[in-house]
């Protein structure tokens, strides 16, 4: 009788490292198999991922070292930057939050700090991967050289094909080493296959205002419209609810974003891209500081989350040639930094100088614990601070993993935060600007999923399946007495970032015709407005938006129980 033949101790170490990687993913599975229950598309999911695996194992059988470790690297980062998204949102990473986070690598140090115990959780797959595929195969050759040189790129082909005929959809429950290297091969497809466009200079008939005064649009970064005093009674002070004498502001309510991450929307806000046609439009039509320079108005950036001439949400070298002055703040500390844009502002509406600027708030993107002065600290329990001070965005501080009382502290600290950078640096701006003539736009680049509900996840926006707190921003209007009151009223809690463009193009002077043609209706429009923001903002693959609607009775109130009132009853403020 002949001896059993024992596998090979590296080709059994292999097969170990392997099945313990992609143990990591059983939840995954067992929540596509749940969805597909006993079925004829379960068995066509089953072969499908076995089919990877066995393509994943032939990129572990490759005998050449180099090409063999090079696969290993690519599983392995694709395993992390799927995984890690999965775990943070608890939701299935889709092609079009695949390109959004793409969009947003510049941030890729402040989301290594950000979610910390998800992307630990992601790397130690990885780990797994990465050694499993990487470590030297048996002796005995478990395939011929070339079918192992060939598997890695066999599953690569027939699982980006899936997703191409798919729109993109299809990847859920599968290996995410292969979902991440498919998206990643999807998406250098579509950029060497998408035709270059040239951007369109200026064509719209422009008459002088020269009555006008200076125009801006100020975007903060992750305000909750509800949370703040203008749209509730539970929100805390915005310095916009009652303003000093002779300054008039004109609330819209809650109004809806273009997106829900701050790539697209602050990208639309821009371009002027509307809900029929932003892809053309971003990428074609001339920037609102084009606009601005052919309407004689100097322009001015104003970034106070960047720092060194970096650029952000899709800016470039041709859009910064048409901004005179590019203002950072390097050497400002992150909790002052909108203190000095507010500064920055002041001095600009003071020059006596016509200009249109564009204002990117620091705002209350996480983390938040640091993001606000102890004078300030009002509402209490809070999340524990001096743990993240020097990080702009992208990171919850690591004693928040989940549950209600870590949102409800970090509830409470958001509401410290917007109470500085709102209402700290509006009250700022009122008591040192000259607002006589000009005409000021504020809003938020998208909202807040702040978990009051009790969630899943640790993501407060760029969920692939957002509620609609999380496109649900403030919108005002500072300007002349009486201008803007009658659109405010009408379009109170029912209007859009869509309406922002055509205004702010109307203001300088353009054909209001020829605006409204190419960009829809201006926030002064008698026309209603949708009211929705986009859900799935890099739609493509034939794939459609997803709007959701945003309605003051679908947008969760700020909980007043979070914070213990003070002695004498009232609620921090």
């Amino acid at each position: 009788m002949r001896a059993q033949t024992l596998p090979n101790p590296n080709t059994l170490v292999k097969m170990l490292l392997l099945a313990f990687g992609l143990a990591f993913e059983l939840p995954g599975i067992a929540a596509r198999v749940a969805m597909l229950g006993l079925s004829a598309p379960l068995l066509l999911y089953a072969g499908l991922y076995a089919g990877l695996i066995a393509c994943l194992w032939g990129a572990a059988s490759i005998r050449r070292p180099l090409l063999r470790w090079g696969w290993a690297a690519v599983f392995a980062l694709a395993s992390v930057f799927v995984g890690s998204f999965q775990d943070a949102t608890a939701d299935t990473m889709s092609y079009d939050a695949f390109v959004t986070m793409a969009h947003s690598a510049d941030f890729a140090d402040d989301a290594a700090a950000q979610y910390g115990a998800s992307i630990a959780w992601a790397a130690a797959s990885a780990f797994f991967l990465f050694v499993g595929i990487g470590l030297k195969p048996g002796a005995r050759r478990a395939l011929p050289g070339v079918a192992a040189a060939l598997a890695p790129l066999a599953g690569l082909a027939m699982l980006t094909i899936l997703l191409f005929v798919r729109g993109g959809e299809g990847g859920r429950g599968l290996p995410n080493a292969w979902v991440g290297t498919a998206y990643s091969a999807l998406a250098a497809f579509e950029a060497t296959t998408q035709p270059s466009m040239a951007r369109q200079p200026v064509r719209i008939a422009h008459r002088p205002q020269p009555e006008q005064g200076d125009i801006i649009l100020i975007v903060d970064e992750s305000i909750a419209g509800r949370y703040l005093d203008i749209n509730d009674t539970a929100g805390v002070r915005s310095g916009l609810a009652s303003p000093p004498p002779g300054i008039a502001v004109s609330n819209f309510g809650l109004a809806a974003s273009i997106a829900n991450c701050s790539f697209g929307s602050n990208l639309t806000l821009r371009y002027g891209g509307t809900r029929d046609a932003y892809h053309r439009i971003n990428a074609t039509m001339p920037s609102i500081f084009t606009y601005a320079k052919h309407a004689g108005f100097a322009t001015i950036y104003i970034d106070a989350q960047r720092t060194g001439g970096a650029y952000q949400n899709g800016m470039d070298d041709a859009e910064r040639r048409q901004i005179d002055r590019f203002v950072q703040f390097g050497d400002t500390p992150v909790v002052d930094r909108d203190m000095a844009a507010a500064d920055a502002l002041i001095a600009a509406l003071n020059n006596d100088r016509r200009e249109f600027i564009l204002v990117n708030k620091m705002g209350a993107h996480f983390p938040v614990a640091d993001k606000y002065p102890d004078s300030v600290h009002f509402f209490r329990p809070a999340l524990p601070r001096d743990e993240s001070a020097v990080v702009t965005e992208t990171r919850i501080p690591k004693n928040l993993y989940s549950g209600a009382e870590s949102w409800r502290l970090y509830r409470n600290a958001y509401r410290n935060t917007v109470t500085w950078t709102v209402g700290g640096f509006f009250d700022r701006l009122f008591a040192g600007a000259r607002l006589g003539g000009a005409l000021i736009v504020y809003t938020s680049d998208h909202g807040q999923n702040l978990h009051e509900r009790g969630h899943s996840g640790k993501t407060t926006h760029c969920s692939a399946s957002p509620a609609s707190e999380e496109g649900a921003v403030p919108l005002a209007i500072i300007g002349a007495p009486g201008r803007w009151d009658a659109a405010a009223k009408r379009h109170f809690d029912a209007s859009s970032h869509y309406r922002i463009f055509p205004t702010l193009l109307n203001t300088m002077g353009y054909d209001r015709a020829a605006v409204r043609r190419e960009y829809g209706e201006a926030l002064d429009s008698p026309a209603s407005d949708p009211a929705t923001f986009n859900s799935l903002f890099n739609a493509r693959l034939g794939r459609k938006p997803i709007w959701v609607k945003v309605e003051r009775a679908s947008v969760v109130r700020p909980p007043v129980d979070d914070y213990a009132p003070r002695k004498n009853g009232a609620a921090p403020q």
